[in-house]
């Protein structure tokens, strides 16, 4: 099926992606929301594909292997940490395998554009044992995307796309072509061995796995991944991804080997392009991890400096590498630094915060903005979920004058991500100071867009649904003092409750619950919509 759309558009790696999952007939998305990853699933949903935010990203991989077990197709999109989260499930999804497909999208953010490290994801294939494919730019996302499904399918395995800053926002041309769906329909099929990993089935899972490999790098071998651009003799470059863009711009007259089937690696195909150019050198973005590989074959290739592991590669990089230019580089100029809104709810939160000294564990999120001045009110950040965990930890050995100044602060995302579990420690290992976290909710997944999560009440698409209340997940989880508070009421009333929350020794949940001011006016709109949809209901039922 391919949407109604037209044959040729300009799109972004993200919109792409999305344009083949539809086309290639994937029942379900599912992912959390992370700069670059984002507008994938925002984009298949418009595209009237279903859609749907997970609490984190472990639960969205696992909803997404459930549907490949049922042997449909499905989309799993997240940045490059979130792939942390989902790591537990997805080594062992590497032994069970799947029947339908299952691509699981991995955005790197080199450079860090919004990100709190720029780890290389191309390690994921090779420690879990996976087939990864890396697009250069929309058109490559578009087809990649597709082929992913087609390989996953073909080897029984998921397949991971790695994707990176660059090619998930960049646009470019697209031409929109029919690609062939899931061979079956979706049928449960038992099959205990594969899927249930106790060790007595996946000791030979592991050996299934390995041969799986061994067929997918000869497969690579000549895959329409594997692209060969035979120029001059004297100087080749290997490169996989955006790098491959850069290295055609800076020296089209370069041989190129674009490893879009980026493992396992066609060893030979590569062999034969290192011996058929008199230089060979290795573009990549991020660690050094295919020269490495290359030169444990005893392969003859050029790498590059340590200076450029870091950041984004861009056309000037490149021509460095190429050039063994070790000039200093220009320095980019500073632009204006972040800072939460005019009227953000968080700012009395971090006033607050800092007027009464508080030792603040903080989190993922906008408010992670109160780290910078005028706040300065934020001293450890470190993952998703980790303010509760850490100030706990800091509670329990800092002297007690210090330890009752510690506040762990997590936004309402955050907090149905992977704070629950921090909650729990919380009650079972209290602090002897007791400890205070603090839920700046306002009622969005704020920094990537505005999406929904499971404590909003609303859907990817904004229909309402469940919702989870904080005080009562809180209070049902053992802890008696949860205080719900407007951020924006007064200044008095927060610190008043702050201050007694410190000073009681006990452990208390306060919710300072306050929309976010660019949301708001959404929120109502929605809102109200399903107000008159009630109202429709009953109009009806009373009928």
């Amino acid at each position: 099926m391919v949407a109604k759309l037209a044959d040729r558009m300009l799109l972004s790696g993200d919109e792409a992606v999305a344009l083949a999952a539809f086309n290639a007939g994937v029942l379900l998305g599912t992912g959390y929301p992370g700069t670059p990853s984002t507008e994938i699933l925002e984009a298949f949903a418009a595209l009237g594909g279903k859609a749907q935010w997970a609490p984190n990203e472990k639960v969205a991989l696992e909803v997404g292997i459930g549907v490949a077990f049922a042997g449909g197709r499905s989309l799993v999109t997240m940045k490059h940490v979130g792939v942390n989260v989902a790591a537990d499930a997805l080594f062992t999804a590497a032994y069970t395998g799947v029947t339908g497909g299952l691509v699981l999208v991995s955005a790197d953010d080199p450079g860090m554009a919004s990100s709190q490290n720029e780890q290389d994801n191309r390690h994921y294939a090779r420690a879990a044992g996976l087939l990864m494919l890396e697009p250069a730019d929309s058109q490559q996302a578009y087809d990649f995307a597709a082929a992913a499904f087609a390989l996953s399918e073909q080897f029984r395995q998921p397949v991971l796309l790695r994707m990176t800053t660059r090619t998930c926002h960049s646009k470019s041309i697209v031409t929109q072509t029919a690609l062939p769906g899931p061979a079956q329909a979706p049928s449960f099929e038992r099959n205990i061995p594969a899927r249930v990993m106790i060790p007595a089935y996946a000791r030979p899972a592991h050996h299934a796995l390995r041969d799986k490999l061994a067929r997918a790098a000869a497969y690579a071998e000549n895959c329409a991944q594997t692209i060969v651009e035979p120029r001059s003799k004297a100087l080749g470059i290997i490169a996989s991804g955006v790098a491959a863009m850069h290295a055609r711009e800076v020296a089209p007259e370069a041989s190129l080997l674009q490893l879009g089937f980026s493992y396992p690696l066609p060893m030979q195909a590569i062999r034969d392009f290192v011996a058929s150019v008199e230089r060979c050198v290795v573009i990549e973005e991020g660690d050094r991890i295919l020269v490495t590989e290359l030169r444990a074959e005893g392969l003859a290739v050029e790498g590059k400096p340590e200076r450029f592991r870091f950041g984004e590669l861009n056309a000037d990089r490149v021509r460095r590498i190429l050039e063994h230019d070790d000039s200093p580089e220009a320095k980019i100029p500073g632009g204006k630094p972040p800072a939460l809104c005019e009227g953000c709810s968080h700012r009395p939160v971090f006033e607050a915060l800092n007027r009464l000294d508080c030792i603040v564990s903080g989190d993922i999120g906008c408010y992670s903005l109160g780290v910078l001045p005028p706040f300065t009110a934020m001293d450890t950040l470190v993952c998703m979920g980790a303010s509760i965990g850490v100030g706990l930890g800091m509670r329990h050995v800092l002297p007690p004058e210090q330890a009752k100044r510690v506040v762990s602060v997590i936004g309402d995302s955050t907090f149905v991500h992977s704070g629950l579990t921090g909650l729990a420690e919380m009650v079972y290992n209290p602090p002897p100071t007791g400890h205070v976290v603090l839920i700046v909710d306002n009622g969005t997944t704020a920094m990537t867009g505005q999406q929904e999560h499971p404590g909003t009440g609303r859907t990817l698409l904004h229909d309402a649904t469940g919702r989870l209340l904080f005080e009562d997940i809180a209070r049902a989880m053992g802890i008696a003092d949860v205080i719900t508070v407007d951020p924006m009421a007064s200044d008095v009333v927060l610190d008043d409750v702050l201050r007694q929350a410190l000073d009681s020794g006990r452990l208390v949940v306060i919710v300072a619950r306050r929309p976010c001011i660019l949301a708001a006016p959404k929120i109502r709109q929605y809102e109200r919509a399903a107000a008159e949809k009630r109202i429709g209901i009953a109009v009806r039922v009373d009928g």
